[in-house]
């Protein structure tokens, strides 16, 4: 298997929009920053993983040996589907797309997706509150379309039925836990992340 991890990053300045009524736009982009470097470190530590590839408006951000790809500004579901697109013209076999919001991530959780999309087709992560999709890896190329944003998980799943494709559900606590609202935040504190301070 030929299998890369997608991380979609939005522009700092679109960052975490929910959070700005207790953090200010600096320390905002810097938590933003503080997660995904933590889910990159989580990807390069995982050993089923050929290559990282980041769709993002903005590539002077991205340290080097990632693959970046353009966002072609059709909001996060097109920039997704392009840069699946992309890959699947590189012979990527699988890809494992990973929001860049997952302080708790671990190697051993995208190593848990890739390996039930590689038995049963699409696997789905659903997040703590069991709505949205934290992460979803699956086969390439494939007629698949990412559904992300409000209740994502449902639109997943009902896709995946029309395509015909099995969807399992992967529930792992690094998977399950994303940053959004200013709730989620003071979760992260209590559990000992050093996020930056609120107003």
């Amino acid at each position: 298997m030929n299998s890369w991890a997608l991380v979609p990053l939005k522009a700092r300045a679109a960052g975490k929009q929910r959070l700005a009524a207790v953090l200010a736009d600096e320390a905002r982009a810097a938590l933003v920053q503080q997660m995904f470097t933590h889910v990159l470190s989580a990807l390069r530590g995982c050993s089923s993983l050929a290559g990282i590839a980041v769709v993002t408006a903005e590539p002077e951000v991205l340290p080097p040996q990632l693959l970046w790809l353009s966002d072609p500004a059709s909001g996060m579901n097109g920039a997704v589907l392009s840069a699946l697109s992309e890959l699947s013209t590189r012979q990527v076999s699988h890809c494992v797309v990973v929001s860049a919001d997952l302080p708790q991530l671990t190697s051993a959780d995208v190593s848990a997706l890739l390996a039930v999309a590689a038995e049963r087709g699409l696997a789905l992560a659903p997040d703590r509150h069991g709505r949205g999709t934290n992460a979803l890896a699956l086969e390439l190329p494939t007629r698949f379309r990412p559904q992300f944003g409000l209740d994502s998980l449902a639109r997943h799943r009902r896709q995946a039925a029309e395509l015909a494709l099995t969807s399992t559900l992967v529930r792992r606590p690094g998977l399950e836990f994303d940053v959004d609202e200013p709730e989620d935040l003071a979760l992260l504190r209590e559990r000992g992340y050093a996020a930056p301070a609120s107003h």
